[in-house]
């Protein structure tokens, strides 16, 4: 089979379009022939040497994906050979082929095509997670939105949105602010100074958010930190971009609270993965919520992709054609 390897650490120039065996489905396995892959910031932060260090190279990226199953090992059940299933975590999605446990795959009901449910996995999950689970949004709540353009931002706004919330969105250019607005944002900032807090506090009377979504990394930690009402709520998230650095707790002011979320507290048994992902699922058929495919790129592309998503300059998801 074909598959995109990293053979080292490094820019994109570390990735390359090989010939790999095909995998055999174990116990417990499914094999899956991949339709499309997801391309995330995790995979950048993966080829540049923050996570899977213990994974000897070459080896293959992606993590993210939906398919066709071609086979099922022993002991699995309910999955099904000829079945089509999508799945969140799965590393070596950027192949052809691969051998996946059959508890981290979700069915893909005949409603929503193979596109939609690759596009909608990570980035979906993720911001369920944000607004279900980390920080339920209540009605009449108001939110910041960073990279509100971004395929995380989108579906971000349109959850908070469904629940009743507010949206106030940052992008980074004005060619930005149509698609958040799109999603449903109510104001849309547009910031590369890190003066996004004023004018948050000037919507909001003086008052500030009931909750802040921050994966932008270090520069606007404080910003965030700024923007928020007594006892709001700071969701940081995203490694790629680094971390605030060290945090005295005793500074921080107005009893807010800060966390950092990750997309696999929300789906930590088989069973909460299915459940969440059927919901985001329905709702995509449902018209609820809307998924934007930023760009798609054959699987020879894949570090044009990178670069495509590197430079912040794309909205919404990024897929990989197989």
């Amino acid at each position: 089979m074909k598959a995109i390897v990293m053979n080292g650490m490094g820019g994109r120039e570390v990735l390359e379009y090989v010939e790999r065996p095909d995998p055999v489905a174990g116990p417990g396995e499914a094999l899956v022939e991949i339709a499309l892959a997801g391309v995330n910031f995790m995979d950048i932060g993966v080829r540049q040497g923050m996570a899977w260090t213990e994974v000897p190279n070459p080896k293959i990226l992606g993590v993210e994906g939906a398919g066709r199953v071609l086979a099922v090992g022993d002991g699995v059940e309910g999955i099904e050979r000829g079945q089509r299933v999508a799945w969140v975590y799965a590393p070596g999605s950027y192949a052809e082929r691969i051998a996946i446990p059959a508890t981290s795959l979700v069915p893909v009901p005949d409603t929503t095509d193979d596109r939609m449910a690759a596009s909608v996995m990570m980035q979906g999950l993720t911001a369920s997670h944000f607004a279900t689970d980390f920080y339920p949004v209540q009605p009449g709540d108001v939110a910041f939105v960073h990279a509100a353009a971004g395929g995380v931002g989108m579906l971000l706004t349109q959850i908070i949105k469904l629940r009743g919330g507010h949206v106030i969105g940052r992008v980074s250019s004005e060619e930005k602010v149509a698609a958040a607005k799109e999603a449903g944002a109510d104001h849309v900032i547009v910031d590369t100074e890190g003066r996004f807090a004023e004018e948050a506090l000037r919507l909001t009377r003086g008052e500030g958010v009931h909750v802040v979504y921050d994966g932008s990394g270090p520069t606007t930690f404080q910003g965030s930190r700024d923007l928020l009402r007594r006892s709001g709520t700071f969701c940081w998230y995203g490694p790629v971009l680094g971390g605030p650095g060290p945090l005295d707790i005793m500074s921080l002011p107005k009893s807010i609270k800060i966390g950092y979320a990750t997309f696999r507290d929300h789906i930590h048994t088989p069973e909460l993965l299915r459940a969440r992902s059927a919901r985001l699922l329905d709702w995509i058929v449902d018209g609820r919520l809307k998924i934007r495919i930023g760009g798609e790129y054959p699987l020879t592309e894949a570090a044009q992709a990178h670069a495509d998503m590197e430079s912040r300059k794309t909205t919404g998801k990024l897929l990989l054609v197989l």
